[in-house]
């Protein structure tokens, strides 16, 4: 066997393994986790994490740096040493397990968790875990929350400091959601466990740094009323907008035109006030959407409904189409909502289409309904002319009110 096998055959070997550890430090661990513990050449963790093996211990350590991948690289620059990394609690929810499983091949690592926040909530709470939501708000804005509130919802968050819980009240009262209770839960699991409870709308313990612990997990039990309800079709009143949006009806319809999948990208084109990139992005947690927009008062328009309607994540390029869609990742998904007499544009959005991709355009001009017509005669798809009316007063009486009819062309590209 050469030098290169050896090497090959050593790098298949479980060299890496991922423990979750509790705030009882090393005496939760299980036999097995203590064992690989006991065995590593190489340890990475927080500074918490590393501060539970006591001054005394000779082996190298590695504390997460910022940003994250240097020590991710370093991790790997070990390869065919014993490491192990210790996490909190569950690795693999909301936890680095999960990053590491993406860059490290999993037959090379063994994974060892232990209870999670969440579970270790519930438990105190006596909460169903399956009945819960789950968020984290480690290193994420705190607008996320906005896209999981509605009456009745219990929600678990993983908090990213001691700061965590008053914004998290806060948001709550800006939301409608004042009588929330809320639940802070202190380094669950460890000798200085501690619960702290009150209302959003009069949260106080914690403002001050020293009161709370950073490590804290935050329970809500959501009390009162919103109208932002989960499925498509908001009301046209929740975005900012100058005119530019495409109405509640029509909305609905788009996005059943363009059928959001869990983890699939959106490429929004000529996205206005972004409401239909935003309630792609409110469908599912881990749907990915891009707004492309030139207009300089729209694109702050996007940036705001973004953030109040809880999906702050979403990508917004600022640039006139086709240009602005060079070197973009690609889209399982493209909605043209604007610009489709611009030269080139569905000729660009149709190649950067992959194979079994979707696309979906709405024409409210003569113009471009011939464009459209032009397209569904070269590359297929379907044609749909959709037409609203609304009931509108009149004098003592009520009367029906045309909204501007929409030529929609919805296509799966073979």
């Amino acid at each position: 066997m050469t030098g290169q096998e050896k090497c090959q055959e050593k790098c298949q070997e479980k060299w890496l393994s991922v423990i979750g550890i509790g705030d009882d430090g090393l005496m939760g661990l299980t036999a097995v986790a203590r064992s690989l513990l006991d065995q590593a050449q190489v340890i990475v963790g927080g500074r918490r994490h590393l501060g539970f093996l006591g001054d005394h211990d000779p082996r190298e350590t590695l504390a997460w740096t910022s940003p994250l991948q240097t020590t991710l690289n370093a991790i790997q620059e070990r390869r065919g040493q014993r490491v192990c990394v210790l996490a909190t609690g569950d690795p693999m929810w909301y936890g680095i397990g999960a990053t590491l499983a993406r860059q490290i091949p999993l037959r090379e690592m063994t994974i060892i968790p232990a209870p999670s926040a969440f579970s270790l909530a519930c438990s105190r709470l006596g909460w169903p875990l399956a009945d819960v939501e789950t968020l984290s708000l480690c290193g994420r804005d705190p607008a996320l929350l906005h896209r999981y509130l509605y009456p009745g919802l219990r929600l678990l968050v993983l908090s990213g400091d001691r700061h965590t819980p008053a914004q998290v009240a806060q948001k709550l009262t800006e939301s409608g959601f004042a009588e929330s209770q809320m639940t802070v839960l202190e380094r669950l699991g460890g000798p200085q466990e501690r619960l702290i409870q009150g209302q959003a709308a009069t949260w106080s313990p914690g403002e001050s740094p020293g009161e709370l612990a950073d490590l804290n997990t935050i329970a809500i039990d959501c009390r009162g009323q919103s109208g932002h309800h989960r499925m498509a079709g908001l009301p046209d009143e929740a975005y900012h907008h100058d005119g530019q949006l495409t109405k509640r009806e029509v909305r609905c319809v788009t996005l059943s035109s363009l059928a959001p999948q869990p983890g699939q990208r959106l490429w929004d084109v000529g996205a206005g006030c972004g409401s239909i990139s935003i309630e792609w992005l409110r469908s599912d947690r881990r749907c990915q959407a891009i707004a492309i927009e030139q207009h300089p008062q729209r694109l702050r328009y996007l940036a705001d409904n973004a953030a109040a309607l809880g999906v702050p994540q979403l990508e917004i390029i600022s640039g006139q189409a086709p240009a602005a869609l060079q070197d973009l990742p690609e889209p399982n998904t493209i909605f043209i909502g604007g610009g489709l007499t611009t030269p080139n544009l569905l000729e660009t959005c149709w190649q950067a289409l992959p194979s079994g991709g979707r696309l979906v355009a709405n024409a409210v001009t003569v113009e471009s309904e011939q464009r459209l017509f032009q397209a569904q005669q070269e590359w297929g798809g379907a044609l749909t002319r959709i037409a609203i009316q609304r009931a509108k007063p009149l004098g003592r009486f009520l009367s029906w009110t045309a909204l501007a009819p929409v030529t929609q062309w919805s296509v799966l590209k073979a």
